[in-house]
């Protein structure tokens, strides 16, 4: 597995999701981030870990299609994305207030 840098830990992990959803699987020790569509599991896990001092157990993917919409007949198509739910080691979390740039 190789490292990433820590300017691409940036890059991967874009900002934390807050929905209903995240919060309540929050519950069950995950946490939801926006990250990079050309990330995979790897360096999710190892940006995670690096950024937050904490041990990740899992790390599950999902690209979420952008809903095409309607406002005043013009029809537009929003932004597509890519999210992962990490699980962490029991004992770890993260500080919901810190916000990643």
């Amino acid at each position: 597995m190789k490292t990433i840098s820590s300017e691409k830990l940036y890059e991967v992990i874009r900002n934390p999701l807050i929905s209903e959803k995240s919060t309540f699987v929050s519950q069950f020790n995950y946490y939801v981030f926006k990250v990079s569509p050309k990330s995979n599991k790897s360096e999710i896990k190892q940006a995670v870990e690096k950024l937050f001092n904490v041990k990740v157990v899992n790390v599950n993917t999902l690209n979420q299609q952008g809903k095409v919409k309607k406002f005043r007949n013009k029809i537009g198509k929003r932004a597509s994305f890519k999210k992962a739910f990490v699980k962490l080691a029991e004992g770890n979390t993260i500080d919901s207030s810190v916000e990643v740039k």
